[in-house]
């Protein structure tokens, strides 16, 4: 069992990720993902303390995973990965 970790933890990495938007660095959809990884590595939305089993996470990262597939973005990032071999920036 793991300990949740702050929801500040989450906001902490999604600000980062703000500045780098604004500033040019990801894009939008560059930041979507950092969301989903963030929320993911945090254990989600749990108070501080509260113990996150292994299951919890590997669902947590199954549904973030399966909502970013879906998106056209996505799609088109592994279409052009498998077609030009390198990533798509979009």
């Amino acid at each position: 069992m793991l300990a949740g970790v702050l929801r500040t933890g989450i906001a902490t990495l999604k600000a980062a990720m703000i500045n780098m938007l604004e500033g040019g660095f990801i894009s939008e959809h560059d930041y979507k993902i950092g969301c989903r990884v963030a929320e993911t590595m945090c254990g989600g939305d749990v108070e501080a303390g509260s113990l996150v089993d292994e299951q919890s996470l590997l669902d947590l990262e199954r549904r973030n995973f399966m909502k970013l597939r879906a998106t056209e973005k996505a799609q088109a990032r592994v279409k052009y990965m498998l077609k030009n071999g390198k990533p798509l920036r979009n």
